[in-house]
């Protein structure tokens, strides 16, 4: 299994929600197992950068490439990535090591 987390921060506070909303339609692309889009609750006391997670978990790499060319995938980055600062993206292998 792959799992695939992506994290943002934004530019404005202000925007958090719209990128909330527009990460949020990822969740209509079919093919993976489990998919959330979440605010991050900023509890740790040395990181607050972060504001909204993206977490997936899919079979195989392929259907993680395919998740990334559906045109649902090409509209989120149009409506976030003006509104992003950061942008930090991890896909790994369940239970693999390095």
């Amino acid at each position: 299994m792959i799992r695939h987390i992506v994290l943002f921060s934004a530019k404005d506070p202000a925007d958090v929600e719209t990128i909330l909303e527009g990460l949020s339609i990822l969740k209509d692309i079919p093919g993976s197992r489990h998919f959330e889009v979440a605010c991050n609750s900023k509890r740790d006391g040395l990181s607050q950068e972060i504001d909204v997670i993206v977490y997936g978990e899919f079979d195989s790499y392929e259907a993680l490439d395919a998740y990334k060319a559906h045109p649902f995938y090409q509209q989120s980055i149009k409506r976030v990535r003006p509104l992003r600062e950061l942008r930090y993206a991890v896909d790994f292998e369940a239970d693999a090591t390095c």
